[in-house]
């Protein structure tokens, strides 16, 4: 892991790089995730096609630091995002973001400028209220989702994010959770249309239907589809999803 500190958020960043060609495709995730757990299976698929990817773990998640003080406002990890490609002095680089990190990815994207060389989000919070997952975590408090809410959801948790997850610090997962509630004005959906790059949707099958994709549509924009995969598409498909990521940078 590579490490850098971060002024937004006063503590270590850690962060991945995979080499590879091209302008690097830098992958931001969401809640309870980690970019260090999630993404080296796609960024080696043959399918991604062997393009340099910088994997992030955002404050509060993975290998980085943890602090008590830090909002975990997705405003906030979006300035994180630059500060590591601010640090790193990448002249053009790509985004992409999934749940709450396609909103972050959002954020970044309008603070890129014209570094950026266009915009992938999968499934990302376009509104402010939260998913169910997210809602139910803003219902607690705090204090009480730090003591036993977080612990009961390990508990119960099954699936591959479970790893992940439990990386995480649970008054990070907290307050990013009630960020996504809050929601910001305007919101991720009016920014990410009128962003001036290319921009992309990706939406699991098993998600579907979905209003926002029936929307995206209606504005031109391209929405692709994984098969076989819903919400978790990194481990549900992830060579579908590699080749999703692959073709979107391709039409550029």
């Amino acid at each position: 892991m590579n490490s850098f500190y971060s002024q937004q958020a006063r503590c270590t960043a850690r962060w991945q790089e995979l080499p590879g060609h091209g302008e690097p495709l830098v992958f931001i995730h969401g809640l309870g995730c980690a970019s260090s757990y999630e993404y080296p299976l796609i960024v080696c698929d043959p399918q991604f096609g062997g393009r340099r990817a910088i994997l992030i773990d955002l404050p509060g998640s993975g290998y980085s630091d943890k602090p008590t003080s830090y909002s975990y406002q997705t405003s906030a990890q979006a300035q994180v995002v630059l500060e590591l490609l601010d640090h790193l002095a990448i002249p053009a680089f790509w985004l992409y973001g999934h749940s709450m990190g396609g909103s972050i990815a959002i954020e970044a994207a309008a603070l890129a400028g014209r570094r950026l060389r266009g915009l992938i989000v999968s499934e990302p919070n376009f509104h402010a209220g939260g998913g169910a997952f997210s809602r139910n975590i803003a219902a607690q408090t705090e204090d009480d989702f730090v003591e036993t809410g977080y612990p009961a959801m390990l508990e119960a948790e099954t699936s591959n994010w479970k790893g992940c997850l439990q990386s995480n610090a649970p008054w990070a997962v907290w307050r990013g959770a009630t960020s996504l509630v809050k929601g910001v004005q305007p919101s991720w959906r009016e920014r990410f249309v009128q962003l001036p790059c290319p921009v992309w949707l990706i939406f699991g099958a098993l998600s579907l239907p979905d209003a926002d994709v029936d929307a995206m549509r209606m504005q031109g924009i391209e929405v692709k589809i994984v098969a076989d995969a819903g919400h978790a598409m990194s481990w549900e498909n992830p060579s579908a999803l590699a080749k999703a990521l692959s073709d979107c940078i391709q039409q550029k």
